[in-house]
């Protein structure tokens, strides 16, 4: 692991706030359809499925997740059980823009965990970039107007993606924590598939007991079967396995960094999709969050 920035890095951390700015925003338009844990349970399925082409050499006797079986079972529960759940739950109380501000305190979190847990000592250059970041993503919310950062009011949803926040700083935590020689990480869909597969009994388990508690129901059709689509192919495969690789290379914390582009990407597709212009608080909004993770990305001065 090093913690420089290349062009291929950027690409591959630029690839999941893309991804899962497109998730808040379905997995809120689906509520009516679904109830959450169990939309996290199919997603996971679905891709579950997908990689098992890709990956199933890994289910071999006497590999790594059956020898280090704790090691990817903690890693099933916090990144796709726990995290991905919570989420969908957050969404049917919030909404898509107060689970962005709030997964914006993700940098934060790393920052907490790693010297907490880890060990790792926190940069004045992490501090600095930690609020000219969250700056960026305060003039997206707010549309460059201060005073609606006053208008918004928060839920008991906003509640749970705090909760669901401090989960994935601990899951990409113990992501990097695995070592890059460990055989199971020789292909990247054989150890994503290794976490997948956990965290498939991980969601069936908090699917079942949402059923057994709740009254929800599902409402098949086409909708409900595209997003399933989407949300298993890109927000969980593709954008997994860029994450993971670039945690990989640059560590949890510059990489949660990367998050704070989940809000201003949202923003942008949403103009794409009203046909709206770009204004001029959304280039300012990208130059504070690209300060930020410039800032978090650099090495401190030698004594």
């Amino acid at each position: 692991m090093n913690d420089r920035l290349s062009p291929g890095t950027i690409a591959l951390l630029l690839v999941p706030p893309t991804l899962w700015a497109g998730n808040a925003v379905v997995g809120r338009a689906v509520v009516d359809l679904v109830p959450p844990l169990t939309l996290n349970f199919l997603r996971w399925t679905f891709a579950l499925l997908i990689l098992l082409p890709m990956g199933y050499r890994v289910l071999a006797r006497g590999s790594a997740i059956w020898q280090q079986w704790p090691r990817y079972a903690i890693l099933g529960l916090l990144g796709i059980g726990l995290y991905n759940s919570l989420q969908y739950l957050a969404l049917h109380t919030s909404t898509p823009l107060n689970v962005t501000l709030v997964t914006a305190s993700i940098p934060v979190w790393m920052m907490i965990v790693g010297r907490v847990f880890h060990g790792v000592p926190i940069q004045v250059g992490q501090i600095l970039g930690a609020v000219l970041s969250l700056a960026g993503v305060a003039i997206v919310l707010s549309h460059g107007d201060w005073q609606q950062l006053l208008a918004l009011h928060f839920v008991a949803g906003d509640l749970i993606m705090v909760l669901a926040t401090i989960i994935w700083a601990f899951y990409s935590w113990q992501l990097a924590g695995v070592p890059a020689d460990s055989p199971v990480r020789a292909h990247w869909a054989g150890f994503l598939l290794g976490q997948v597969l956990y965290g498939v009994v991980w969601s069936g388990v908090f699917a079942a007991i949402e059923w057994q508690i709740t009254d929800w129901r599902i409402s098949w059709g086409w909708p409900l079967a595209l997003t399933v689509l989407f949300v298993a192919v890109g927000p969980a495969v593709i954008a997994f396995r860029c994450w993971g690789a670039g945690v990989q290379r640059v560590g949890p914390t510059l990489a949660g960094f990367f998050n704070n582009l989940t809000p201003l990407i949202a923003a942008l597709l949403s103009l794409v999709v009203l046909g709206e212009s770009p204004q001029l608080f959304h280039v300012l909004a990208f130059a504070l969050i690209i300060g930020g993770i410039v800032l978090s990305s650099r090495k401190p001065a030698a004594a």
